[in-house]
């Protein structure tokens, strides 16, 4: 088993697992919320990833050992059920429900965040010679294997992995978060006539989003550099 491996079985996947969770529960909440309890009789309203898996076990359990296992980083998706007739009666309390998953993410990579300063802080941990997703920080004491050197992994990937979920299901194309969220900010009716007409764009939005994907790695990677290591200058 070589490092990748080591790296995408270990870290990734465990994290992609967690994160897709909460991204999907935060979704069922939201609509148990808003008058749609379609996912949580389905059972989506848990932090157990088993009735997510259950629904979609390509996307939770197949692809993303598969990708973590090969490409050292996973990839996969998720769904929550709901009622069509609900989203389209409360265009708006649909937005609010796309937008939870996404927030679920951020406060995710907020918490991480925070964990790897505070670590900084109370001298856990220091910057790295070089960072990279899975590297935002270096063990002071312990060295590489230490439980510190572990702690400081995890929280990067729990970190980058949020961002990029957040970001990218933010995107407003379809069939991604982003292309219902954005009713939060529209005119009820433009939101309901956007949700209305977005599955005839869903397999243009989705390879758009897909070829846009891999130009936020590098941009969100330098914002987290930025904010845990303000005063190094690294170059990527």
């Amino acid at each position: 088993m070589n490092a990748t491996m080591i790296d995408g079985l270990l870290l990734w996947f465990p994290a992609f697992l967690f994160s897709t969770t909460l991204h999907e529960a935060a979704h069922a909440w939201a609509a148990l919320r808003g008058g749609d309890p379609t996912a949580y009789h389905g059972g989506q309203v848990s932090l157990s990833p088993w009735p997510h898996i259950r629904r979609e076990p390509i996307g939770m359990l197949v692809v993303p050992l598969i990708t973590s296992a090969t490409m050292g980083w996973a990839m996969g998706w998720a769904s929550a059920p709901y009622d069509r007739r609900w989203a389209d009666a409360h265009p708006r309390r649909a937005a609010w429900m796309a937008a939870a998953g996404p927030a679920a993410n951020l406060l995710i990579a907020l918490a991480a965040f925070a964990g790897l300063k505070l670590g900084m802080a109370t001298g856990m941990f220091s910057a790295p010679d070089a960072v990279s997703l899975s590297h935002l920080v270096q063990p002071i004491t312990g060295g590489l294997g230490s439980s510190a050197d572990w702690a400081g992994r995890i929280l990067s990937v729990l970190m980058m992995l949020n961002l990029l979920l957040a970001t990218f299901n933010l995107l407003p194309l379809p069939p991604l978060d982003g292309a219902t969220a954005i009713g939060i900010l529209l005119p009820e009716g433009a939101a309901r006539w956007l949700r209305h007409n977005s599955n005839a764009f869903a397999l243009l939005g989705m390879l758009a989003a897909w070829r846009l994907f891999p130009n936020l790695v590098m941009p969100l990677l330098r914002v987290a550099v930025a904010l845990l290591h303000p005063s190094v200058n690294y170059r990527f």
